[in-house]
């Protein structure tokens, strides 16, 4: 490895490093996070795949055969150093690259499909339940771009404009359906309906931003359903101002719905109240006894149906299991259940799962 690593710095000063695009936003948070501490150049690699790119996944194979080319970046020499990717579908295009460059390094965010030892780093949170490896780092929560540097600046930028309303401002942080859990229109005026009789409470207002995931149906319901003085921003992709990490900054507190780790991660990052909130109810409740033998699965849509299946009977790394993580934060008390009581201990400093993971990233090339 060592070889490899001069041989690298003698050619760039720095490993040449690609992302391969993932076609879900809290993934390319991820990876975007990533590159930038790191503080290499990068190049973002877009790629389009086609439908049948499910059986190349499960098959593992080393091939571009799950690629539309022609709506994807060029993949060309010169060949990276490093690639940093996440989603299963990127697994084969990574696996191609090696072939190019057999002394590339492949750092995989989440949890793969193909064996474990064929990344050269695989970095992971509770959820997904991997085994202990050399190769795998775990981390309690995924890494993000909500540095205290950038929520400061946007909040200074985006306090003005909030100044008509009155404090203190909780921020509510929506997500949507995911995996085995639904966001409903009636899940979506629950949380209206709770969250305004929080600042109804203590005189203040409250700080919506919506997401990728959220639907049109469950952010109209939303809206009809806040009682109290609030700024409500819906998510557009691509949006040229967006206010998530100044409603980060501002608030006091912070509501985030349970299905979103990444929406968990950047609010417990700010050291302040977290409040989840469980956007099912009943046997579906994401807040069920993780002990429990089996999930709750009928009566659900056919996708989450699966992946409630998946949890129940699959492998544990062939799922994901978001109660693992909540239970962490609630038991250390960095966070809370949206109605409970607040937790009495002190919390203990969160962790710094980027640099983490950047000294590991680092190591793979003898820096």
């Amino acid at each position: 490895m060592f070889a490899d690593a001069r041989k690298f710095r003698l050619k760039n000063n720095q490993p040449s490093t690609w992302i391969l695009q993932s076609p879900h936003s809290g993934d390319n948070t991820q990876l975007r996070a990533l590159a930038q501490a790191i503080g290499w150049s990068s190049q973002v690699m877009r790629l389009r795949y086609r439908g049948h790119e499910g059986l190349q996944r499960l098959l593992s194979l080393p091939t571009l055969a799950g690629v539309d080319l022609a709506g994807s970046d060029p993949l060309s020499a010169p060949w990276p150093d490093l690639v940093i990717c996440s989603g299963r579908g990127a697994e084969a295009v990574a696996f191609w690259l090696k072939r190019q460059n057999p002394a590339l390094r492949i750092v995989f965010v989440g949890t793969p499909w193909a064996a474990l030892s064929r990344f050269d780093l695989v970095i992971t949170t509770p959820q997904y339940r991997l085994a202990d490896a050399p190769n795998v780092l775990h981390n309690q929560l995924p890494v993000h771009d909500a540095t205290p540097q950038r929520i400061a600046a946007e909040a200074a930028r985006w306090e003005a404009r909030l100044g008509a309303l009155p404090r203190p401002f909780t921020a509510v942080l929506v997500g949507g359906s995911s995996g085995p859990y639904l966001f409903t229109p009636e899940a979506a005026r629950r949380l209206g309906r709770e969250a305004s009789a929080i600042a109804r409470a203590e005189g203040g207002s409250l700080l919506f931003t919506t997401s990728a995931r959220t639907g049109e149906a469950a952010t109209a319901a939303l809206e009809s359903a806040i009682s109290v003085p609030s700024f409500f921003h819906r998510w557009q992709a691509n949006a040229s101002d967006n206010p998530f990490h100044a409603l980060l900054g501002l608030a006091s507190r912070i509501i985030v719905t349970a299905d979103s780790i990444s929406m968990m991660a950047e609010a417990i990052s700010t050291a302040k109240p977290v409040l989840l909130f469980d956007i099912e109810e009943g046997a579906y409740a994401i807040r069920a006894d993780l002990d429990a033998p089996r999930i709750g699965w009928r009566g659900r849509s056919l996708d989450a149906s699966f992946f409630r299946l998946l949890i129940n009977h699959a492998p544990a790394r062939f799922s994901r299991d978001l109660r693992v993580v909540h239970r962490q934060l609630v038991q250390s008390g960095q966070a809370q259940w949206l109605g409970d009581p607040s937790p009495q201990a002190v919390p203990p400093p969160v962790e710094d799962g980027l640099a983490r993971a950047v000294a590991r990233i680092r190591g793979l090339f003898g820096l």
